[in-house]
């Protein structure tokens, strides 16, 4: 079995579990305050790893590993709330689409540095692949004319997220699950000093919890399975696969929320299943 087809399955695996992720998290916080689900949930996610970590690492990797994992958490962390700051500010259409192209942009650039360049149809496969990551966000979504001002917030968005990629990578070279719990503890800890500055109170109501909870889990897979991806193959397929994840978010509001789907969004889909074939060669 080529290695590019594990690191296309399980980039896959992580698109769709951070995605749906994204999709319950999103239903979870029109009903509780968004700081408060991110703190429950990644503390469930939290747990989770810890689990995972005792079962099949066993061991502590170096403590570099964990260091790598910190600083991966932390940049994702802030990575997240200049990601929300940016929705609340700008347009979704702009700041969505750009923060997942500069995401995926980033890791593969320092790839192609540490690992020279892909073959030409994975490099085509990229090519569309981004296409359809911009499709999939929300790009072509809106008339407004940009701004370069517009552009500030969601490109640091996006540097944040792809530094955790290639940090996460990093640390994951010895082990899974430890250098995840050292990012999520990370995360955690910057999310909970942030709590207890403003003096807000991460309680969710119990019948919420469940809800809370899934998407903690589904956030913790995609990072499991992401690193997956980047120990079987190349970071930049990793990278670039994992970043499909908008399919399954807009996918599952299609199906569940009965949302429209517009002609980008289903060329946008189109796309993205011809980027995996051509990756996947």
């Amino acid at each position: 079995m080529k290695p590019e087809f594990l690191t296309v399955l399980f980039g896959s695996l992580s698109a769709a579990s951070w995605g749906s992720g994204d999709f319950i998290g999103g239903m979870a916080t029109k009903r509780n305050n968004v700081l408060a689900v991110m703190f429950v949930s990644q503390s469930v996610g939290a747990m989770l790893l810890i689990v995972l970590a005792f079962i099949f690492d066993k061991t502590l990797p170096p403590w570099g590993s964990l260091g790598w994992g910190a600083l991966a958490g932390a940049v994702g962390i802030i990575g997240l709330a200049l990601f929300y700051h940016a929705l609340a500010t700008g347009t979704m259409g702009v700041v969505a689409p750009v923060s997942a192209v500069t995401t995926a942009l980033l890791p593969l650039g320092v790839a192609a540095v540490t690992e020279g360049a892909p073959g030409i149809l994975q490099q085509i496969g990229f090519a569309v692949a981004l296409v359809a990551v911009w499709l999939l966000a929300g790009g072509l979504s809106t008339h407004q004319p940009l701004q370069l001002g517009d552009l500030k917030l969601p490109v640091l968005a996006g540097i944040t997220f792809g530094l955790f990629f290639i940090f996460i990578d990093r640390a994951s070279t010895e082990a899974t699950f430890f250098p995840l719990l050292a990012a999520r503890t990370a995360s955690l800890s910057l999310m909970g000093i942030v709590l207890l500055v403003r003096g807000e109170s991460a309680r969710i109501p119990l019948l919420n919890l469940p809800t809370v909870a899934a998407a903690g889990i589904l956030d913790a897979l995609g990072n499991t399975f992401f690193v997956l991806a980047a120990q079987t193959g190349r970071l930049d397929i990793a990278a670039m696969v994992s970043s499909l994840y908008p399919a399954s978010t807009v996918f599952l509001a299609w199906i569940i929320l009965k949302e429209h789907m517009g002609k980008s969004q289903w060329v946008g889909v189109a796309l993205a299943l011809a980027a995996l074939a051509l990756i996947s060669v």
